[in-house]
């Protein structure tokens, strides 16, 4: 698979959108090459990991899952990271990269809240507006994570289309980002959606490994 080239990746999909779309992926691709590749922004990303999330998590020997199971079983515990899972990695990356690439703004969704609140952690400490779309339903179901959100500064929408869930807050965070790419940045918090994304995500979270 190349990572190259015309970003179709063969079988595997790559960047299928509407024309308006190709530009600004373009460029936010050619920033993720440029600038996130260097030494100087993977330095900053592993200082900020280490002295803002935590970062390196510990293993944990689980002893009493270790002995049902006949085996030995570590743990990662990513849990601990700042904020309480692993989004942050991805999100520190993003955001730094967005900063760095002038844009002043942040949009996400979220379904269980964990990718929302880590967007709205690193957009105070980034100093960049955020905004989370989420599903009616998902913010009446995990309303500690919507309370933390806000605190941290991030305005939260309430989508009450459809199912009311998190593919109509994915649907709505990609019409604010059609409309507002040139000072915007869709944070994606899984590998999904079209490259450069599954890219950019895909080498955030590789430091767990």
């Amino acid at each position: 698979m190349s990572d190259s080239g015309d970003h179709q990746f063969g079988e595997f999909g790559g960047r299928y959108v509407p024309e308006p779309m190709q530009e600004p992926l373009e460029q936010l691709a050619g920033a993720f090459e440029e600038i996130a590749q260097s030494e100087e922004f993977k330095a900053e990303f592993r200082h900020i990991l280490e002295q803002y999330a935590g970062r390196p998590t510990p293993l944990f020997h689980a002893e009493n899952l270790s002995e049902a199971y006949g085996a030995d079983i570590y743990l990662k515990r990513e849990d601990l990271l700042h904020g309480g899972a692993h989004k942050i990695n991805n999100c520190v990356g993003q955001a730094l990269l967005a900063k760095k690439a002038g844009k002043e703004r942040l949009i996400a969704e979220t379904g269980a809240g964990q990718h929302g609140t880590a967007t709205a952690m690193v957009g105070a400490l980034f100093d960049l507006d955020t905004e989370i779309y989420m599903g009616k339903k998902d913010v009446e179901r995990q309303k500690m994570n919507v309370f933390r959100m806000r605190l941290m500064g991030a305005e939260v929408n309430e989508v009450t289309r459809g199912g009311e869930g998190l593919a109509e807050a994915v649907d709505a965070a990609l019409e604010d980002f059609a409309e507002n790419m040139d000072d915007t940045h869709y944070l994606v918090g899984s590998v999904v959606g079209p490259d450069p994304f599954p890219r950019m995500v895909r080498e955030f979270q590789s430091v767990i490994g």
